[in-house]
């Protein structure tokens, strides 16, 4: 499963040398140079880990992790040449994951990167499915079947499948599903999440209007339950 890196940098050059090296390790990278930038790009997209400057135009690194942890658990490393004590605390305080000092290799990167990847999402080299009734979601393919039939769903039917997948069982509150699907400082609307979880009782479920799976927690949000 391709793991998509946000890197947020005023330094153009620099984070074009961080692209080119963590693609080549099958890394999906978008990068922005200020915060209005990227906060555009998590109005509508998910990240799985994010790379971030403190001295930015117009704010600062520790001002955008405070904001991003409101709403995302999403891992953060603080990357600055701001590297006193004082300025470490508060990148961890805030919320970040780890502080990697300027100058610092590529290949120092890439282990901090991979490091945290594991912590958080832990090893994936075998394929991720979950079946529940007569369902196949194969999480690393992105692929779905229902009676071995393959069904065709969107980008976000299956991103919020497959959200709802990794945590089975779990009631999850539509604000979070909103945030971590639809990307942490998304205004889409909620009654967007509730079409969209519509649309995908209609594809899986035998009798959507009576869904066995995909469930609706009073007050809460939407439960996929699974026999285990």
């Amino acid at each position: 499963m391709k793991r998509n890196i946000l890197i947020i940098d005023d330094d153009s050059d620099l984070s074009l040398i961080i692209t080119d090296m963590l693609e080549s390790y099958g890394f999906g990278v978008t990068s922005a140079e200020n915060s209005d930038e990227a906060f555009r790009l998590l109005e509508n997209s998910t990240f799985d880990l994010i790379l971030l400057d403190i001295n930015l135009p117009g704010t600062t690194g520790f001002e955008m992790c405070w904001e991003l942890r409101r709403v995302s658990t999403v891992p953060v490393i603080f990357a600055s040449a701001r590297t006193s004590e004082t300025d470490r605390i508060t990148g961890f305080d805030i919320g970040g994951d780890d502080y990697l000092p300027k100058p610092y290799s590529m290949k120092e990167l890439l282990s901090r990167v991979n490091a945290l990847i594991r912590r958080t999402y832990g090893f994936s080299s075998e394929e991720k499915i979950v079946s529940f009734g007569n369902v196949s979601v194969n999480i690393t393919s992105r692929s779905v079947t229902k009676d071995a039939d393959p069904v065709s769903l969107s980008l976000r039917e299956f991103d919020l499948l497959a959200y709802l997948c990794e945590h089975k069982n779990t009631a999850i509150p539509k604000e979070k599903l909103l945030s971590e699907v639809w990307g942490a400082f998304s205004t889409v609307e909620a009654s967007t999440l509730t079409v969209h979880i519509r649309w995908l009782r209609e594809k899986l479920e035998d009798e959507p209007a009576n869904p066995q799976y995909i469930k609706t927690i009073y007050k809460v949000g939407y439960m996929l339950e699974v026999q285990e």
